[in-house]
Formats: C-alpha cells, sequence, structure tokens
C-alpha cells in the first residue's frame, strides 16, 4: 500500500481536480503489487509447498520438507538462490490483479463515495469501499492463484524447471481441455434426461 501511494501522490500524480483518474489507479495498483510480490515470492513460495504437506500426509506419502527453515535450504540446494523465485511469474501476476481488484477499486470506490455522496470520510464509507474491494479483488485474483500455486508446487528437474508447466499461461492452457470436456459433456447429459440447460 505504500508503493501505491507513493505512486499515487508523487509519480504519477492527481488531475488538476484532485482526482486519482481511473486509469492511473490501475497501473499504480499493479505496479505495486507486482513489486511488493516479487520482493516476497521467496517466502510465499515456502509457504505454499509446506501447505501442501498436510495433503501428503494425508495421503501417506513422506513429507519433503520438515520446516520453513528446512524448505528454504531444500530449495536452495536443489535449484540455487535463483530456485527461490520458482513460480515467481503467475505469483507476481496474481499480485497485480489482487492489487488492482484491491487497491484500484477502494481507492476508486472511496472517492466516489466521497465527490457524489453525502457520506463522510468516516467507517460507513470505508466498509461500502471495502466490501467493493474484497469482491472485486477475490475475483479478479481465484483464477490466477490457482495457476500460481499449481506452479509453484510442481515437481522440477534438477535445474529447475517445472516438469509439469512451462509457464502460466501452459497451465492455463492444458487446464482449458477439462473445462471444456467437462462442460460439453455435462450439458449434453443434461439434455439427454431431460433437464433443461444449465
Amino acid at each position: 500500500m505504500l508503493a501505491y501511494e507513493q505512486l499515487r501522490e508523487s509519480v504519477l500524480g492527481r488531475s488538476e481536480d484532485g482526482v486519482f483518474p481511473v486509469w492511473k489507479a490501475v497501473i499504480g495498483s499493479m505496479i505495486s503489487g507486482a513489486l511488493g510480490q516479487f520482493i516476497a515470492s521467496p517466502t510465499d513460495l515456502v509457504k505454499v509447498q509446506m501447505q501442501m504437506e498436510g495433503r501428503r500426509r494425508l495421503e501417506g506419502k513422506p513429507p519433503r520438507v520438515h520446516g520453513v527453515y528446512h524448505a528454504f535450504t531444500k530449495i536452495i540446494a536443489e535449484g540455487g538462490i535463483r530456485g527461490l523465485w520458482a513460480g515467481w511469474v503467475p505469483n507476481v501476476q496474481r499480485a497485480a490483479l489482487v492489487n488492482l481488484g484491491d487497491l484500484m477499486t477502494y481507492d476508486t470506490v472511496k472517492h466516489f463515495l466521497l465527490r457524489n455522496t453525502s457520506i463522510p470520510d468516516n467507517s460507513i464509507c470505508h466498509g461500502l469501499a471495502s466490501i467493493c474491494s474484497g469482491l472485486v479483488a477475490a475475483t479478479m485474483g481465484t483464477p490466477a492463484d490457482v495457476v500460481k500455486t499449481r506452479v509453484m508446487n510442481q515437481p522440477r528437474d534438477s535445474n529447475g524447471r517445472g516438469l509439469l508447466y512451462k509457464s502460466s499461461t501452459d497451465c492455463l492452457v492444458q487446464s482449458a481441455p477439462w473445462s471444456l470436456t467437462f462442460w460439453l459433456t455435462f450439458e449434453q447429459m443434461r439434455r439427454a434426461m431431460g433437464i433443461s440447460s444449465f
């Protein structure tokens, strides 16, 4: 949020009437989210891998890591310092989208309410802007979150390259056939059973 505020006030700037245009809010929110997530990507990689350990244990598989320190050292041993940024592209894409939905929406809705309604700059205004920003952020971030998690959790070769997906686009492309098959089959089954379209 600090990066967004600095971009809004110092770099991109408000228009002459004091309004921060939506197109500038889009740029500022995406840049600040991407920058922050790139810096934090190694810790997010460890978090995502550790979250999978519970599932692995339920499946009777041996754990890959035994804690935060072990996860960091294992990642560095297998992929070097560069390995800490495995999956950084979908991670940064997700953060840019979530921040676009969250920061831009909150800032835009809050200032829209202040300019166009009698609502003062108080918790009611903040609450309304927060509800809007949460809905938009969740809608924009969820698909990217799925891709990010798949790319970060995939097995890797000796060079640290993913074995299942080469990129976030590759992950999306591989998901499309399943979705296409499911929905076409689902609709045809409904039609065959005399049920109306979904």
